[in-house]
């Protein structure tokens, strides 16, 4: 799958810095380290692996030293890509690390390709690639929870998951092939209503997870809020409030906001991107009906709404019309200005099957109840469920797993041969085997791991 030579990346981001890794992996990684890196007070000998040594990077050609450093050799098997790995933890200079890196090149080495050090861990069986993408989605997430869910990803939770399900298919298939090979022998799970029933259990194990998707994608790449409403009902103090910063311009001008301004706010580890949007009325100021414009394509883009309202004014067509607007997406209907007497006639909001929440954007009551009965209109549930699935690979795959579910129950069902029914089940499990990587090809490899960093 990969030639078996020796590959070189700086590790930490570019730029300046304390501390810069370079990173070697392969066959000649301990021989170039050997030929660059001189011991301090010693000879450099036999040195330990997984342990710290403090010296120098020297030009073999000229003995110039180039930097102290502290290099760290990890013999095969227990390294990150299973084969010897050598780090050298050098100053951070950028013209200091890129002399390092072009040494160890000129030694031998070439230079990584992006993923390609944890492309090797997983073909030296070091991780599945189920484990290998929940590197990636460690090293993007940007909360806690997210960090959370790739780590149990890259610990194996997902894949053990996974591996259960397999086996239990395998099982399934065991019988089917049994009565293949042994017709005469009534094996009682080949039975058409026993076998359908035992399929159709284990397709709402995999529909059940594959409904854990949109969950784990917005804990990944985060959700889209768009705030809208009609002019100067308080989209922008509600902005501000939610950021506890002064982040949008407010007057009690109305059409004071023209253009779409986003902001991030993390809510209970949820990234959530609030996009504060021009006032939606009928205009004859061009700019502001450009702004309108722009805040309809912002709507239409995003995961969710909070629809505004005045609570100190009765309600209008205008609100009426936002409303209808944001209909097509899930909304919280947020009546703001809770400080001031309410003016706005509750029944008028019958029509609404949403939520509706009382705040003051100006003394930040209700915010907190705000931010979580948005975080849970996101998420669907406040609990978070046992098994996340983030990844859209691993989500079609179960599709294309379930699919191939469906269509032996429908073999079944029309009482095809057995031996039908054994291809869609073999289908199925190569579906789930997609996701770990036991069944693979070239091109999911390679389009997995190009998404990587250069030294990861």
């Amino acid at each position: 799958m990969y030639k078996e030579d020796t590959i070189a990346a700086v590790a930490t981001p570019p730029g300046e810095g304390g501390v810069a890794i370079v990173r070697v992996s392969g066959p000649e990684a301990e021989r170039i380290a050997n030929v660059i890196f001189a011991r301090a007070g010693a000879r450099n000998g036999n040195l330990r692996s997984h342990t710290l040594h403090y010296g120098t990077i020297r030009k073999p050609s000229t003995q110039e030293t180039l930097d102290e450093v502290l290099l760290a050799i990890m013999r095969k098997p227990r390294s990150y890509t299973g084969e010897d790995v050598v780090e050298i933890h050098c100053h951070g200079g950028s013209f200091l690390v890129r002399e390092i890196l072009e040494l160890i090149l000129a030694c031998g080495a070439r230079h990584a390709e992006p993923g390609e050090f944890t492309k090797r861990a997983f073909l030296n069986g070091r991780l599945d690639l189920a484990q290998a993408e929940g590197v990636l989605d460690l090293v993007r997430t940007r909360t806690s929870e997210g960090v959370r869910l790739a780590l149990g990803q890259v610990r194996g939770e997902l894949s053990k998951w996974v591996g259960s399900l397999r086996e239990e298919l395998i099982d399934i298939l065991a019988h089917v092939e049994a009565g293949i090979d042994f017709p005469e022998e009534e094996i009682e799970l080949l039975r058409r209503d026993e076998l359908a029933a035992k399929i159709e259990t284990f397709k709402t194990k995999i529909s059940r997870l594959i409904a854990t998707y949109e969950w784990g994608r917005l804990l990944r790449e985060g959700a889209r809020v768009c705030i809208v409403g009609r002019p100067n009902v308080g989209k922008s103090s509600l902005l501000n409030a939610l950021l506890d910063d002064q982040r949008a311009i407010v007057t009690p001008v109305p059409g004071t906001t023209r253009d779409v301004i986003e902001e991030a706010v993390n809510l209970g580890g949820l990234p959530v991107i609030l996009c504060d949007t021009a006032g939606v009325r009928e205009t004859q100021d061009q700019v502001e009906r450009i702004g309108v414009d722009f805040t309809l394509q912002t709507l239409a883009k995003s995961d969710a709404a909070l629809v505004v309202l005045d609570g100190s004014m009765p309600f209008t067509a205008e609100d009426a019309s936002v409303l209808r607007v944001a209909k097509a997406k899930r909304h919280l209907v947020v009546i703001n200005k809770d400080d001031l007497p309410l003016r706005l006639v509750p029944s008028a909001l019958e029509e609404s099957d949403s939520p509706v929440l009382r705040l003051s954007a100006k003394s930040g009551s209700g915010l907190c109840k705000l931010r979580d009965s948005l975080r849970v209109l996101l998420l669907g549930v406040e609990a978070t469920p046992e098994i996340v699935l983030s990844n859209v690979r691993h989500k079609a795959s179960l599709e294309r797993c379930e699919q191939s579910l469906a269509e032996a129950i429908k073999t079944i069902e029309a009482e095809f041969s057995a031996e039908l029914i054994a291809v869609d089940l073999q289908q199925a499990q190569e579906a789930l085997e997609e996701i770990v990587g036991i069944v693979s090809n070239d091109n999911i490899l390679e389009h997995v791991f190009s998404k990587f960093c250069i030294g990861k």
